[in-house]
């Protein structure tokens, strides 16, 4: 049973894995929805905040990914750090965030396409959470579901090159939209930027929990680490510059919005930012804002879709999952079992649709949360236990990661704890997270937890952590 991944990803290829990752779809026509629910300072402030959080979490990513330069990247560096049940702690914590966005993305997808051919929202339907879904919505979500999978299948550089083109789009209309949106707004359509009566601090802080959902999928570059073709001390540098550039460009768009239309009769529009553009007199910057959403969507389908069985594989290949999971395709060099697992996990909760867009978004975020946090504990425990461990890239001082994963779980733990102002959705949010829980107990109890685990898991050996050799290559 083939084990090795192929190095296939370039420094271009990867970098908009890392960003594209990032950059979604809803974002851009839910800011209807989240302007009118927190304003739009309590929304971009909120993206802000957790941009900022991101970029000290990454940190930790970063350096642990120039040491441990292995598919699966936290799992690697958790288990390092606290052996197996940290492993999977930290593995099903992303693994279970990257879902949640997954899931949406089955429907989200056909959302978008209904939003130009109104025809396939109608016909026979079911109702999940008051919102409809219709069986032709959801075929066609399906279908796209299929097509990122086949992507995937094929190896990590056709993913890649794919990924590169859609990225360039991103950037280039993007771009237009910002600098039409300064040019031709003004302030005077953004402040003040909340509510009279507002509570501006907490509605801040309570959008921190969605952003940091929009806001993860850099992750991925440590993930895909393995199968990356560039020195080891770019894969850190990759890492941060991934979450900064996808920061800048939400952040930049979104106040452009804000700019070209008041932002209050944005929030009673139905498609956000697309529509802000159009009822300022920009109908094709409209458009343009349609089309990225579109290839936000097919970004963060690929990255994510490629990500998640990588974390799984890992996983597999430390006994903390069943060993069939670590199957590696002779030929394309892809994780095949566990793609197929991913597209089953996906398809079986995809179609609970556009009513649990909020669902998604909770406990992705709480995951996520959960996850940054654990990763800045396993870098602070490594350096503990391995002070001499060489890295490519490396911080001089933990204050920043530390303060970033400290204020990670400060989110983590008023989410999970009932009647706080973040806390998730009473009991639904609570029953979905308590089955996640109890299938990676049950992945668990099924690995060959009692083998010893390879140095291939590693890369390298917990010996050699101990007493560490600067290798001098950087491959």
């Amino acid at each position: 049973m083939a084990s090795s991944l192929k190095k296939n990803i370039g420094f271009y290829g990867l970098i908009s894995l890392g960003s594209g990752g990032v950059i979604g779809s809803s974002w851009i026509y839910t800011n209807s929805q989240f302007f009118k629910a927190y304003g739009a300072g309590g929304e971009i402030f909120g993206l802000m905040i957790a941009a900022v959080l991101a970029v000290m979490v990454s940190l930790s990513f970063a350096e642990l990914s120039t040491i441990f330069t292995k598919s699966g990247g936290e799992v690697v560096y958790a288990y390092a750090a606290f052996g197996k049940k940290g492993a999977l702690f930290a593995g099903w914590a992303l693994i279970g965030s990257y879902l949640s966005i997954l899931a949406f993305f089955v429907t989200a997808s056909s959302l978008l396409i209904s939003y130009l051919f109104p025809q396939i929202s109608t016909g026979p339907y079911y109702t999940f959470a008051g919102v409809k879904v219709h069986y032709l919505e959801l075929a066609i979500g399906i279908g796209i579901t299929l097509f990122i999978f086949i992507v995937n299948y094929f190896g990590a550089r056709l993913t890649g090159n794919v990924q590169i083109i859609l990225f360039a789009g991103l950037i280039i209309l993007g771009a237009i939209l910002v600098v039409v949106g300064f040019i031709k707004g003004k302030p005077a359509n953004f402040l003040p930027a909340f509510y009279p009566q507002q509570n501006s601090v907490s509605s801040v802080i309570r959008f921190v929990l969605p952003a940091m959902t929009f806001l993860t999928g850099w992750e991925s570059v440590a993930i895909m680490a393995e199968e990356a073709n560039i020195p080891k001390k770019l894969i850190g540098k990759v890492v941060v510059f991934s979450i900064i550039i996808a920061a800048i460009y939400y952040i930049l768009v979104l106040l452009s919005s804000a700019f070209i239309h008041p932002w209050k009769q944005t929030a009673n529009m139905d498609m956000g930012t697309i529509d802000a553009f159009k009822t300022a007199g920009f109908p094709l910057l409209g458009t343009f804002a349609f089309i990225i959403s579109f290839l936000g969507l097919a970004t963060s389908f690929l990255t994510l879709f490629a990500a998640t069985p990588r974390l799984i594989l890992s996983l597999a290949r430390g006994n903390m999952l069943p060993a069939g999971l670590a199957k590696v395709h002779p030929k394309y060099g892809t994780p095949t079992n566990a793609l197929w697992l991913v597209l089953a996990l996906v398809l079986g909760i995809g179609w609970l649709g556009k009513g649990a867009l909020i669902y998604f978004l909770d406990i992705g975020g709480f995951l996520i949360a959960l996850a940054w946090s654990f990763n800045a504990l396993s870098l602070f425990r490594i350096r503990k236990r391995y002070p001499t461990l060489k890295a490519g890239f490396r911080i001089k001082h933990l204050f920043f990661p530390v303060i970033g994963g400290l204020f990670a779980f400060s989110i983590s733990a008023m989410t999970v704890i009932p009647g706080t102002p973040i806390s998730l959705v009473w009991p639904y949010e609570y029953v979905v997270l308590g089955i996640w829980i109890i299938l990676g107990l049950v992945g668990f109890l099924t690995g060959n937890r009692k083998k010893k685990v390879s140095d291939d898991f590693l890369g390298r050996s917990l010996q050699d952590l101990k007493s560490p050799v600067d290798k001098k290559s950087d491959h």
